[in-house]
């Protein structure tokens, strides 16, 4: 297909922007399958690598390569309506809960506990409405989910359904965590650190997530963003305690951050009656300074 000279801009980027998340071993990969060169002597980051490596490239290979990603074709200036999903809020980290029929309980709980930290799950047997296509709205959940959480219980890599929710997360480089829950990953699965889910309850669990995703490079600016928000409205004292533990260990910064909090500590007699907090955020706004 034919591009513009902006639309060959606009693709490249976005190109860059998915594959900058990657390893170096399989940002390589993916660009040699797809007949571009590769270089072990660059000293620049990930984005401009990419960039550099494929701006040669004919229209039909960036097509292409994008639409491995899953990218509508070719940077065009309208872009396709985003298909309805409910169980999606506002501002909330999108997870997708892959779980055994027979464990929706658990992943119901999970989803629940997730759901104070800013984080909005789907769960297929709570969230699919009876008249929707099933696999439809799978498929939608999956393509628009930030991290996809597979409950590991026994039989779990017996199911199909399971095996294609995860492979098709993995293929679209979406983060994966694994959750023991009486049975180990598999597959290309186990090569990830999975989380201890055994003996412990969903907010625990839950707990766990958050704090991870907090550290997840590819989740990292999203998660950001939650955690002020969640600490800008605390309720209680021992909330905005608590959310500030969180606030300091973001990896990311926003220049939008440090003023918010400055009006936290004034206008949320939660945050500036919370013992010790408003000095924790005037030592935190003069760390990203």
């Amino acid at each position: 297909m034919k591009l513009s000279n902006s639309q060959r801009v606009k693709l490249i980027k976005i190109i860059a922007e998915h594959l900058e998340g990657e390893e170096w071993t399989s940002l390589d990969l993916t660009l040699k399958q797809f007949g571009f060169p590769v270089s072990d002597q660059w000293s620049g980051d990930k984005n401009s690598y990419v960039i550099h490596m494929i701006e040669d490239g004919n229209d039909d290979e960036l097509v292409e390569l994008a639409q491995h990603y899953g990218i509508n074709q070719a940077g065009a200036d309208v872009a396709s309506p985003e298909p309805e999903t409910p169980y999606w809020a506002d501002g909330h980290l999108r997870v997708f809960i892959s779980h055994l029929t027979g464990e929706r309980e658990l992943a119901a709980h999970i989803q629940t506990s997730l759901s104070r930290y800013g984080m909005s799950s789907f769960v297929a047997h709570n969230d699919i409405h009876p008249t929707l296509e099933w696999q439809t709205e799978i498929e939608t959940a999956l393509a628009t989910c930030d991290l996809l959480v597979a409950l590991i219980h026994p039989d779990f890599g017996a199911s199909k359904w399971c095996d294609q929710e995860v492979g098709y997360a993995l293929g679209k480089g979406i983060p994966v965590f694994a959750v023991r829950c009486g049975a180990d990953p598999h597959g290309f699965v186990s090569r990830f650190q999975a989380f201890n889910g055994n003996g412990k309850s969903a907010p625990q669990i839950a707990k766990e997530l958050f704090e991870a995703a907090i550290d997840h490079k590819k989740l990292q600016q999203k998660m950001a963003d939650i955690v002020i928000d969640l600490f800008v409205n605390s309720g209680s004292f021992a909330t905005a305690k608590e959310r500030m533990t969180y606030v300091e260990r973001l990896k990311s910064w926003d220049e939008s951050y440090s003023p918010r909090l400055k009006k936290a500590v004034k206008t949320n007699s939660q945050v500036s009656g919370s013992w010790g907090v408003p000095e924790q955020v005037k030592a935190i706004i003069e760390k990203w300074k």
